[in-house]
């Protein structure tokens, strides 16, 4: 998914905030998000969850999902 986000982020610009966090060193924010399978992506907005999907996710599909939040 690194390379996927980080087309992803040329796409979006400064619209949005990438974060990829590694759930194994991370393991509070995995159990607060109830994380059971990776990837799992989401889209927050002003600290609300959004829009959330396990699984690889074109980046087409991902643009399509943030410009849909915007």
């Amino acid at each position: 998914m690194g390379p996927m986000l980080e087309e992803l982020k040329q796409k979006v610009g400064d619209t949005a905030s990438i974060i990829k966090i590694d759930v194994d060193k991370n393991p509070a924010i995995a159990a607060q998000y109830q994380i059971q399978g990776v990837p799992t992506l989401m889209v927050f907005k002003e600290g609300k969850m959004l829009w959330r999907h396990s699984g690889v996710v074109p980046v087409h599909q991902l643009e399509h999902v943030i410009e849909q939040f915007r």
